[in-house]
């Protein structure tokens, strides 16, 4: 089973911390909504023998775009691809975009899942990210579209500038009262170029506490699961059944194809990405050519991509699939690299499988660079 990503690279305005491709001006949309579909139908042949599990509209703010829009990209993969008899297909939507008119239309469509960035319920953290929606704004969307959808998912974000961790445990609480399935949490990062980074060393906003983000990771793993949520991965958090089957099939290694400007794909033995420039993606398209870069990726590569992945999942990392994969020696480095984190309570080996502990998690990233084995 594989996955169809479509990437939308437009919001209404941009948050300070994002440094994902989108742009704030509408100018180009029906030339890229046109593109899209036909990159849809170019590379239809490179699917012709898998069947489509998932489709995922990302970005920018794909519920930005009108239901018929939404509609018309369906109905191009369905024209085009295999897809399965209940595919999970999801909608990344803010608070703002969700009246309740325009709930009712998505629910009246084949989208079945919605993954709404709340970020937070205080106005205070919504105003130093430049959100686009308020707090109440977030209530009432959750309030209508619980209604109508069993399958919710809401992003929160952690270390926060001068949030508390008592603020934190009431963010996560407010969203408990909603009864949403699947939480999706990420600590506030400064990345480079961005209006936060900028405000930071400007003195203008505080910069971001490590110590407090870990602190309020720990607050999130213990609450969540305390209230039946399985903690599947580093950021995500799910009830039974209600796992991301989008997000999980990247993490196990799945095939799936990224379409739309930055948009990435894997085949199992290649990654590419799409030109992150809205008009040259444009451009090429209407050339019948397709705005992709390809890498190979080496018996390394996809070693150390398995250990990164593995290592954020309840999955871990399998000895024994490291083995017959990548060979004794890799297994013979990977133990040899994870002894000291084994002795220091930071990983556990459970059935012959590399995991990470409670402690351990926050910091699995760090840890699985250094079971990264290099290019000699």
């Amino acid at each position: 089973m594989s996955g169809i990503y479509i990437h939308i690279p437009f919001c209404k305005q941009a948050c300070y911390y994002c440094d994902f491709h989108f742009s704030t001006s509408l100018k180009y949309k029906e030339e890229m909504l046109m593109a899209i579909q036909q990159e849809l139908i170019l590379r239809k042949e490179t699917f012709k023998n898998e069947q489509v599990a998932t489709i995922y509209f990302g970005g920018g703010t794909p519920s930005i775009l009108s239901s018929d829009e939404i509609n018309q990209l369906i109905a191009t993969v369905y024209a085009n691809y295999k897809v399965v008899k209940s595919p999970e297909i999801t909608l990344e939507a803010n608070p703002d975009d969700l009246t309740t008119e325009r709930l009712l239309e998505i629910a009246d469509s084949k989208v079945n899942r919605l993954s709404i960035g709340i970020q937070s319920f205080f106005e205070k953290d919504l105003k130093l990210m430049n959100r686009a929606h308020d707090a109440e704004e977030a209530k009432r969307c959750l309030a209508t579209a619980t209604q109508y959808f069993d399958n919710i998912s809401i992003d929160l974000i952690y270390g926060i500038p001068n949030t508390t961790n008592d603020e934190w445990k009431q963010n996560i609480e407010t969203a408990l009262s909603f009864g949403v399935p699947h939480i999706s949490s990420y600590a506030l990062t400064v990345e480079p170029k961005t209006a936060l980074a900028s405000f930071i060393e400007k003195g203008i906003i505080d910069d971001v506490d490590d110590e407090k983000a870990q602190e309020q990771f720990l607050i999130l793993v213990d609450t969540l699961t305390n209230e039946g949520f399985t903690h599947y991965e580093l950021s995500n958090f799910g009830k039974d059944n209600f796992f991301s089957k989008n997000n999980s099939a990247y993490w196990q290694g799945k095939k799936y194809m990224g379409v739309g400007p930055s948009a990435h794909s894997f085949n199992g033995s290649e990654r590419g990405w799409n030109i992150a420039n809205n008009k040259k993606y444009i451009n090429s398209i209407q050339q019948q050519k397709l705005p992709i870069e390809i890498e190979e990726l080496s018996v390394t590569d996809s070693y150390n991509e398995y250990v990164m992945t593995g290592l954020r999942t309840i999955w871990g990392v399998s000895f024994t699939k490291v083995r017959e994969d990548f060979g004794p020696k890799f297994l013979a480095y990977l133990k040899m690299q994870s002894e000291k984190f084994v002795a220091k309570d930071l990983l556990y080996i459970e059935n012959n499988t590399l995991k990470a502990t409670r402690k351990g998690k926050f910091l699995t990233d760090g840890i699985a660079s250094d079971l990264f084995k290099l290019n000699l």
